[in-house]
């Protein structure tokens, strides 16, 4: 007997099902985003994987020595991935086009491809142009295999029967699975056809690595699920204007979701960059008002970054308020901070605040150095070229104390700064121990950190 044939109503922004239309998605509010799909019960076939008996086992039975992690010859990439590609695992890819996302996976392949047999699964170029860009970027490995299909289940059958060491499908949007009526890229293509590439990742135990598309809202498009299903989800992020790029893991399975890779994007590809702190404070001006240096903790890396501040007198009636690579908010919050507490007036000046190379400080121990570099922009004052600020600031003024203070202090005195203010009650956590040609200054409020800066 023929399966039942069901038809449902998907929103393409959020995955919610209905088995009727809606004008508007009840789950997530937004209009005319319902869509028609046809659903059919899913089968063993389709699964890609035999039924199997269901057994438990007991966790001090089950051995973790096993594991085997495949490493890219990328550090950054290893760093973010956890160490390395682990056998079996399910990696999303995302981030804005023209970023660099098929450049670095074509790049890995290289270094892959001399011990492991690599499929590489295009529904977006066709082979020659694939070559093309191979070319280009210096890839001659011969365990490169090219498919350009975008037949889900076709790809999934050659997996099986080749059995390839490593499998990287660009991209998720472009697979398609015949038995589905909606066009690829729906909510239901891009999430069955993930759920058959996970499921044969599992069953065989081969790493793949799919790359997904974002929306206007910076959201891997599709279903919400899509980031369920996978092991561990990446984003490339970075201004396609300017040449460095970040990878963030925003969900790792297999390691930690804080730490971030560096790349230069340049002629012949990306480029890793080793040491992101003399890369992000290069070309920094020398006795400007307005700029002051902050650190900010990516998982275990301590990173230093330049924040540039500028304040100018409004010729409208309501002040401008604009902040590049920090949160609005904390920027309206520290300007209030310093007119109401600290006696700084800028209620009838614009402000602006840009974090250089692209960087987002979204730590709350960066708050001191966006607060001096505008109150250097308003007094025109600059604030000393070897001064690094570390400090959270209060609503009553005050410096609060910060986490990872002494390693933050170790990354100063590594590239050459002489004096660091922290917090005051920062001071008592320094160890004893610390050496370094650093001069370490701790202040209790916004006023105090300004002297000891200029």
């Amino acid at each position: 007997m023929a399966p039942k044939i069901k038809s449902v109503y998907v929103c393409n922004q959020c995955g919610c099902e209905s088995p009727k239309w809606y004008g508007c998605c009840p789950d997530c509010g937004e209009w005319n985003t319902m869509e028609e799909a046809i659903r059919t019960p899913a089968d063993e076939k389709k699964a890609g994987i035999a039924r199997k008996s269901v057994v438990a086992e007991r966790i001090d039975e089950i051995s973790a020595n096993d594991e085997i992690r495949f490493k890219t010859g990328m550090g950054e990439l290893d760093r973010v991935l956890g160490g390395g590609i682990v056998k079996g695992s399910l990696v999303l890819l995302s981030g804005d086009p023209g970023i660099g996302k098929s450049t670095i996976l074509l790049q890995i392949c290289e270094f892959l491809g001399k011990n492991l047999q690599i499929l590489y699964v295009s529904g977006e170029e066709s082979s020659r142009q694939i070559k093309l860009r191979a070319n280009r970027l210096g890839v001659k490995t011969e365990n490169l295999y090219i498919m350009s299909q975008t037949d889900t289940e076709a790809i999934i059958e050659y997996i099986k029967s080749a059995k390839p060491d490593l499998v990287i499908v660009d991209s998720i949007q472009t697979m398609a699975i015949s038995e589905i009526s909606s066009s690829p890229g729906s909510v239901t293509q891009v999430r069955e056809s993930t759920n058959l590439f996970m499921h044969c990742a599992k069953g065989l135990g081969i790493p793949t690595i799919i790359v997904g598309h974002v929306n206007k809202d910076g959201n891997i498009a599709g279903p919400k699920v899509l980031e369920h299903i996978v092991d561990c989800v990446l984003y490339f992020e970075g201004e396609r204007h300017l040449s460095y790029r970040i990878l963030r893991a925003v969900k790792n399975r297999y390691g930690s979701t804080n730490e971030i890779g560096v790349f230069e994007m340049l002629d012949k590809g990306l480029v890793e960059v080793p040491n992101p702190s003399l890369m992000l404070i290069s070309g920094k001006p020398k006795n400007t008002a307005g700029t002051c240096i902050a650190c900010v903790m990516e998982g275990s890396r301590p990173i230093l970054a330049e924040v540039q501040g500028l304040v100018a007198v409004s010729g409208y009636g309501n002040a401008r308020r604009t902040a590049t690579g920090f949160d609005y908010n904390r920027m309206s919050m520290l300007l209030a901070v310093l007119e109401k507490r600290a006696g700084f007036i800028f209620s009838n000046c614009d402000a602006y605040i840009n974090v250089v190379g692209g960087l987002k400080l979204d730590e709350p121990a960066t708050d001191l150095s966006v607060a001096l570099a505008l109150i250097s922009s308003l007094k025109d004052v600059p604030i000393r070229d070897d001064t690094i600020a570390i400090g959270e600031i209060g609503l009553g003024g005050e410096l609060r104390t910060v986490s990872y203070c002494e390693q933050r202090i170790k990354e100063a005195d590594r590239l050459g700064f002489k004096r660091c203010i922290i917090p005051k009650h920062n001071l008592k956590n320094i160890s004893d121990g610390f050496k370094g040609d650093i001069e370490i200054v701790g202040a209790a409020d916004v006023g105090e950190a300004f002297r000891a800066s200029v």
